[in-house]
């Protein structure tokens, strides 16, 4: 009997594991260029840390489970919430901000489709201590660089939630309204507003998701303090990075509080954003202090269906040894302390079956290693140039490092 895959998850072959590994390499390259430091949380947590952050409608939509102690477990949806669990419980006392990246699996019980799976992988960070503008302008700039770097086509959109929940502020389901916007379902949030006698606030949120500066919202609603988002603007302006203001975006998420933003990429289709983050106040929630965070997600199976990136083939030797094992497993030794790797016949193979193996693993050289050995020699012949010739076995390492 064949067992197929669970449905919703994936299988990758080496090709596609080397292109992963050079986007994941980039990424971390970026962020550590930035001063963040790799951190890392159990694959399960206690389920009651995601229902106090999303409530207990998201049990519909992870894997919950009991452990044999009867406790409420659930495999992480996403990595936010873990890393600021950590932080209150092992990092509260160290100094700020503190800058934190992680890549890592994730799981969501939803409807597989193009870009999106039951298991997916994230890449974030999580800037903490800081509820200054220029917190919120570094990681928008962070995340622009990442995705600027891989070459994906995307466009930016920054925005402020705290101007959506000041015009909501007196409709009794709030956060009910702000997953509606999140949505962009305006025919619910017609009715949810029509309900509560607020219909007229419809025409602000839609006017307000379509302004473009400062200056137009803030002449459709004025009641409000443009000063922390004019200046995220500002910096991100300075630093020549392409954006539209964007006060239509809500997130959804109760726990944001200020400067939010979203990157969507060309190739996608409907799923097509890649990005999201903005600030946030978690910690408190978790049994700390009121700590400030900014933070982002990056999809990252979305962007490595969509991105452009150069993998570094390592170079590969496949050892000849004639019959002989344990003398190609020598030679086959001084080839990786040089840097390369090597393969070993290990089916019993002749000589010509190996070579035309060697062609099959698209190898780069054919080390022969027969009686000459013995003497120190070794015969190399280059794969793509067709080149060959005799080559002693002390100058393996300076031919091939």
């Amino acid at each position: 009997m064949r067992i197929e895959r669970p449905r919703g998850t994936r299988d990758f072959l080496p090709d596609e594991m080397e292109r992963r590994r050079a986007i994941e390499n980039l990424m971390r390259r970026i962020a550590e260029s930035f001063g963040y430091r790799e951190v890392a949380t159990p694959t399960f947590e206690h389920l009651e840390l995601f229902t106090l952050k999303s409530g207990e409608g998201i049990v519909e939509e992870i894997y919950a489970f009991k452990d044999k102690s009867g406790r409420d477990l659930a495999l992480r949806p996403e990595l936010t919430a873990p890393v600021m669990r950590m932080f209150v419980n092992e990092c509260s006392v160290m100094p700020r901000p503190l800058r934190f990246y992680y890549f890592a699996n994730c799981f969501r019980y939803e409807r597989p489709q193009k870009g999106r799976y039951r298991e997916f992988w994230q890449f974030g960070v999580e800037l903490i201590g800081s509820d200054r503008p220029e917190s919120d302008a570094e990681v928008i700039y962070l995340a622009y660089k990442i995705l600027k770097a891989l070459r994906v086509r995307f466009t930016l959109h920054v925005g402020h939630v705290g101007l959506l929940r000041s015009v909501l502020r007196d409709v009794g389901e709030k956060d009910r309204a702000m997953r509606l916007i999140d949505k962009k379902d305006w025919k619910g949030l017609e009715e949810l507003l029509k309900a509560e006698g607020k219909q007229h606030l419809l025409d602000v949120v839609l006017q307000l998701s379509e302004a473009e500066s400062v200056e137009e919202a803030r002449e459709i609603y004025p009641d409000f303090d443009y000063s922390h988002v004019e200046r995220v603007a500002e910096i991100l302006e300075s630093l020549g990075v392409e954006f539209r203001l964007d006060f239509g975006i809500a997130r959804g998420l109760d726990y944001y509080t200020g400067v939010v933003f979203e990157m969507y990429a060309e190739g996608l289709g409907a799923q097509k954003q890649v990005c999201g983050g903005g600030s946030y106040r978690l910690a408190k929630l978790f049994g700390g202090e009121d700590v400030p965070s900014t933070g982002f997600a990056i999809g990252f199976d979305r962007v490595a269906e969509v991105c452009e990136v150069e993998v570094e083939r390592p170079k590969v030797a496949i050892v000849v040894g004639f019959g002989d094992h344990k003398r190609a497993m020598k030679v086959a030794e001084i080839i990786r302390e040089a840097g390369v790797a090597a393969v070993v016949d290990v089916m019993g193979r002749n000589v010509k079956k190996q070579l035309s193996f060697a062609n099959s693993i698209n190898a780069d050289y054919a080390v022969f290693a027969g009686e000459e050995f013995d003497r120190g020699v070794v015969t190399v012949k280059d794969l793509r140039s067709g080149e060959q010739r005799e080559v002693k076995v002390q100058e393996l390492n300076e031919l091939f490092g």
